[in-house]
């Protein structure tokens, strides 16, 4: 019988294991995951970016998860020697429309309490000098990193704490019992008391296998992206963000310096038609068939299917894609890029068509299901680790 298990080796459930490790050292813990390595899908698949949290709703978890994780993560990072910089980034309006929205923008950083200036055109250029604006926000916190190299430590951490680590081991049945659950896999059996559930692109059919409602569906988005040829990177310095479009719930292709010293170009954002597709040409049919039938997906289709031709568009045309990219860096061209790798992004669905804005985590009598852990969720594993220790803590006194 295991005290804690957790189902799902990415950057949040490695996250809680090893604040579990941590508060409740006498605890027997499992963290379980069905691919041969952590961060497989969404944490080993994404920009490295520390986000500052200028984005999110004030008073939002993701908000309060995000501005804390920053500072948490970077302070892990310089106490685990894992290689990071905070670099800073830039958002500009490159239309006279946008700069409206710049401006909410700005006053959003200040309400969530970022440090962030408001740059003209000519300060931009001091930091990047090849982008082409009216007018840009400086955001000072916003830093890269290696999250599977995160994700690494997390998880050697939970080893030298006692905790178990298991890859190669999918969940096929949960059984919920008066004393926690039951997990069948394809590994043999294992009871726990309580099931933390932070399996990504999974989490709404593990919610499910326990009988417990998630409340949304996971729709799986997939963002692909170009990389600069080495000769060209000096087109970027840090990080360079377009104001995203209010009405589409998505920031737009950017410019991205990795830790590795790469620069990285997108997302686009468009329906992959697998869970964990990250090829055009990937298909599941019951991955789609959950899709095509679920009414939340076609109301949502309705509201942005203009904005979703484009990011259609932009997957199948290079040309297409660059052209957005010369709204930042006009002097980028097609010959300069290459692509690389995709990922795809876990988005909850309400019935009702509205995407999960706001992390989601349900809780049950003897489990606990992360059920909407997109970006910023990396950046904020720490604060997501440290909430969920807190909701079991209730548990177990109840218990």
């Amino acid at each position: 019988m295991y005290d804690f298990a957790i189902v799902g080796g990415g950057i949040v459930g490695l996250a809680t294991g090893m604040t579990l490790s941590q508060r409740y050292p006498q605890a027997r813990l499992l963290v379980i995951e069905k691919e041969s390595q952590w961060a497989f899908h969404q944490t080993g698949n994404n920009s490295g970016v520390i986000h500052s949290g200028i984005y999110y709703r004030p008073g939002s978890f993701k908000a309060k998860f995000c501005y804390d994780g920053c500072a948490s993560m970077v302070a892990f990072c310089r106490e685990h020697g894992i290689a990071h910089e905070v670099c800073g980034k830039v958002i500009v309006a490159t239309k006279e429309n946008e700069l409206s929205q710049l401006e909410n923008l700005y006053q959003r950083g200040l309400a969530n309490g970022l440090q962030v200036a408001k740059i003209s055109r000519e300060e931009v250029q001091e930091i990047e000098p090849h982008v082409q604006c009216l007018a840009g926000i400086r955001v000072f916190s916003t830093g890269i990193v290696s999250y599977r190299q995160v994700c690494q430590k997390y998880a050697d951490l939970i080893r030298d704490r006692g905790g178990e680590l298991l890859l190669n081991t999918k969940v096929e049945k949960i059984t919920p019992t008066p004393e926690g659950q039951v997990l069948e896999t394809n590994r043999g059996t294992f009871t726990t008391r309580f099931l933390i559930n932070c399996g990504g692109l999974q989490s709404d059919r593990l919610a499910k296998l326990a009988k417990v409602d998630p409340q949304a569906q996971i729709v799986p988005f997939r963002g692909e992206y170009y990389e600069l040829k080495p000769e060209k990177r000096y087109l970027v310095k840090t990080l360079i963000y377009p104001v995203p479009n209010p009405n589409f719930p998505f920031l737009g292709v950017h410019f991205t310096k990795m830790i590795d010293g790469s620069v990285h170009a997108g997302p686009n954002a468009v329906l992959s038609l697998k869970r964990e597709g990250y090829k055009k040409t990937d298909f599941d049919l019951k991955d789609m068939a959950e899709i095509f039938s679920y009414p939340g997906f076609w109301k949502l289709a309705a509201k942005h299917a203009n904005d979703g031709i484009q990011e259609i568009i932009r997957s199948f045309s290079k040309a297409a894609f660059v052209r957005s990219l010369q709204q930042l860096i006009p002097e980028v061209q097609a010959d300069d890029l290459v692509p690389t790798h995709a990922g795809v992004r876990a988005q909850a669905l309400k019935p009702n068509g509205q995407l999960v804005d706001d992390f989601l985590i349900v809780k049950d009598r003897n489990s606990i299901h992360v059920c909407n852990a997109p970006s910023p969720a990396a950046t904020s594993s720490l604060e997501i680790g440290k909430a969920i220790a807190s909701e079991l803590g209730d548990l177990v006194s109840k218990s």
